[in-house]
């Protein structure tokens, strides 16, 4: 995976044609495919959102109903309304029957996530987002791995003239397709969501947290030693193990395995310096999991 190269693998939002004039819209926000950034205008009083063909707005997902939801229109006032759906409507990640939007609410209908805006300004709004759209990913709000690999091709850069120190954390969660087979995927959406949001906390402004790809993301620890480095892993193992995750009722014991790089100045590549990170989490998982190896 490591060896690849990685400019072949950035996903990419196509490009964006000027938004049909409107009080309100929902822009796609999550999952990363071809639909992101894609703006549905809400120009209608009443528009359902469902798997069917027949919806207004069509998701092409198991995880949703023919007729999931409805997003009323009036007095000015937008309204999420659930249709007796079997995954449940979200906003905010708070389960709803009938809720009133405000702008900027994330709306999850299944495993699809939306973004509500609204107001004077809905179009800059639009194009702000799909600005973050490229540099984050929608679920986690971690950054995403197109800005991963930009973010770290200047790191090393800046390590190679100054001979400073930068350091690598590869981490992913250990068992995940069993969580997702046993307990379903939205489970483990919001797993993944609590997971960024859990290590986020040990993450200072001059680093980065990043979702490098499924169930594995990546720390860039600049002007961090390798036993520095070592020793964030071990805190974020310890975070993430200490306590379980909940949802719909669930709780879900999750541990997760780590991989270190460091480098002291030497003239690397990223796909070299992830390589070695890789690696390391590999052995990790191969010497019995839920532990860091660098």
């Amino acid at each position: 995976m490591a060896s690849e190269d990685w400019k072949t693998r950035i996903t990419k939002i196509s490009s964006v044609a000027a938004p049909p004039a409107g009080d309100a819209c929902l822009v796609w926000v999550y999952p990363t495919d071809a639909e992101l950034g894609k703006r549905f205008a809400l120009e209608k009083e009443e528009m359902v959102l469902g798997r069917g063909s027949d919806a207004d707005i069509t998701i092409d997902r198991d995880s949703v109903s023919r007729r999931h939801a409805m997003i009323t229109h009036q007095d000015k006032k937008y309204t999420v309304v659930d249709l007796g759906s079997t995954n449940g409507t979200y906003v905010n990640d708070v389960p709803v029957k009938h809720h009133d939007l405000g702008d900027g609410d994330l709306v999850k209908i299944g495993n699809t996530i939306f973004k509500f805006l609204t107001g004077g300004n809905v179009e800059s709004a639009y194009y702000e987002e799909i600005y973050k759209l490229t540099i984050f990913d929608g679920l986690t709000q971690a950054h995403n791995k197109r800005y991963f690999m930009e973010f770290i091709e200047r790191e090393l850069a800046r390590a190679g003239r100054t001979g400073r120190p930068l350091s690598l954390v590869m981490f992913d969660i250990d068992h995940f397709k069993v969580i997702n087979d046993t307990h379903g995927h939205l489970t483990g959406d919001a797993i993944l969501k609590d997971l960024c949001a859990r290590v986020r906390k040990s993450v200072r402004k001059d680093e980065l947290l990043a979702r490098y790809g499924g169930e594995e993301f990546a720390v860039v620890l600049p002007e961090a030693s390798r036993e520095g480095a070592v020793e964030f892993a071990e805190r974020a193992r310890r975070i993430v193990e200490a306590d379980p995750f909940a949802f719909e009722g669930d709780s879900i014991r999750v541990t997760i395995s780590l991989g270190v790089a460091n480098t002291q100045g030497e003239n690397l590549s990223p796909t070299a310096f992830i390589k070695e990170a890789d690696e390391n989490l590999y052995k990790a998982k191969r010497g019995g999991r839920n532990r860091v190896v660098g």
